[in-house]
């Protein structure tokens, strides 16, 4: 399995209209590529932002680049994206995991 990890932030006051437009968008556009084992995402508030630390799990990477495309190690994003003063990381990670344990 491999998880695919993302960070992005946007100030306070866009916080709960990027985590739906999140969901509309990156979290739909994924739950509809086959390969896709699901995704969790993580908030943080620290001061004026709000962090929104996404992983997706995959099967492999060919279910990645379906997803994400050739250039999978780039973030996908959305032009609506500005909208939100989104600031994404450039770049997302791939890590190849044998199991994931419940806490």
């Amino acid at each position: 399995m491999i998880v695919r990890t993302w960070h992005g932030c946007v100030p306070l006051e866009h916080a709960e209209g990027f985590a739906t437009h999140l969901q509309l968008t990156g979290v739909k556009h994924f739950q509809g590529i086959e390969g896709n084992l699901g995704a969790e995402v993580k908030r943080v508030t620290q001061q004026n932002w709000e962090h929104f630390f996404l992983a997706t799990y995959w099967t492999d990477i060919e279910s990645i680049k379906a997803f994400a495309g050739e250039d999978y190690h780039d973030a996908v994003t959305y032009p609506e994206d500005e909208k939100f003063s989104l600031l994404s990381d450039p770049y997302v990670f791939q890590h190849e995991v044998k199991t994931i344990t419940s806490l």
